[in-house]
């Protein structure tokens, strides 16, 4: 079962949905993903969930999980206020200190995975996991190119 993952800025502009739209669909019609992994950390997240919840709509058959790098002690916006139905733990995060945790969680999502849908423009968190991907021989769509 082929599986994308997404690696994005925090920051990412409200204007990349409809983008990320169509690289959903690309990944489910073209290279036949049903599994998509995504973390809970800024905008770029946010507007990955909010696209697999209306493709899932036309979709039924895909699947999709919010990834945590740890349990979150309280909601900080309206979309984390939602209820999550789809939502995992990597793995022995529990014995990795705190400041550890998102990366051992998005090294986790580019090893459980085929595919990336990325936005990076700039080097960060989200560049490392995208050349990490790559190098891992990972199919990386960098909808920033």
């Amino acid at each position: 079962m082929p599986t994308c993952t997404f690696f994005g800025h925090r920051d990412s502009p409200e204007s990349l949905r409809p983008t990320l739209h169509q690289a959903i669909l690309q990944m489910i019609q073209i290279h036949g993903v049903d599994q998509f992994y995504v973390g809970h950390q800024g905008r770029f997240d946010r507007m990955a969930l909010a696209q697999l919840r209306q493709v899932a709509q036309q979709y039924p058959h895909i699947r999709y999980a919010v990834v945590y790098a740890y349990l979150p002690n309280q909601p900080q916006s309206p979309d984390e206020a939602l209820p999550y139905t789809h939502t995992l733990l990597p793995d022995g995060i529990e014995k990795k200190p705190r400041r550890f945790a998102i990366s051992y969680r998005n090294r986790w999502m580019v090893e459980h995975s085929d595919y990336v849908i990325a936005y990076v423009l700039y080097r960060g968190g989200a560049m490392q996991f995208v050349e990490l991907a790559q190098q891992k021989g990972k199919t990386v769509l960098n909808l920033a190119t």
